[in-house]
């Protein structure tokens, strides 16, 4: 069965293995999640859950993001996500998904927006070679090179790996193990590196892979 949770990234640790091993891991407070939509199939042709984390203001939301949360009768939040999910049986308006949904030796996805680099270089964002420092190249070097022939097309093609905005993106990592579940802090120990800055909300899925 397919279980999800929204979180929000406190950054990255170490802990130690029974057997003595240093084990990378990053905290991720995980919910509590309050339930404000339940879809089902025979409604609305999908399976999935639209989850509330992080209170907020009601002054702070629009109109019909509040109206959402008054209708479940959940307190507002700052984030509302929809995910979907095989089976929404055991889920109702109003309950919380917590911590406990996932336990230590699950294999989850996490899904979050990576850090910002700003404008980069072909070098920075494609690891590009530099160009030959001989007579004849240049006078940059960590330009993209030649982009092909002057008659035909006469442009450039879309697509191609040229300098621009590096970073900001929706990046999902599969198939991470959880290591460890702190209940009583909300916590999920997710082995290895999860996308984004410190902070960040991360969604936790069940993973789509399983590895021997």
């Amino acid at each position: 069965m397919s279980k999800a949770i929204i979180g929000r990234k406190a950054g990255m640790t170490q802990i130690f293995a029974e057997d003595g091993k240093v084990i990378p891991v990053t905290v991720i407070e995980a919910g509590p999640c309050p339930v404000v939509q339940v879809k089902t199939k025979e409604t609305d042709g999908y399976t999935a859950l639209k989850l509330g984390f992080l209170d907020a203001k009601e002054n702070s939301l629009t109109k019909p993001d509040l109206g959402q949360f008054k209708k479940a009768g959940v307190k507002p939040c700052k984030v509302l996500k929809e995910v979907r999910l095989e089976s929404v049986e055991g889920y109702s308006v109003g309950s919380e998904v917590k911590a406990d949904v996932f336990a230590a030796g699950d294999r989850v996805d996490a899904s979050g927006v990576s850090k910002g680099h700003g404008f980069t270089g072909v070098i920075k964002k494609w690891n590009q070679h530099r160009l030959k420092e001989t007579h004849g190249v240049g006078p940059v070097h960590r330009e993209p090179g030649s982009m092909g022939s002057i008659s035909d097309p006469s442009r450039v093609f879309k697509h191609k790996h040229l300098a621009g905005h590096y970073g900001v993106e929706n990046v999902t990592v599969q198939n991470l193990e959880v290591v460890r579940v702190d209940v009583q802090r909300n916590a999920i120990l997710v082995r290895g590196a999860v996308p984004g800055p410190r902070g960040s909300i991360v969604t936790l899925r069940t993973s789509v892979k399983h590895s021997k």
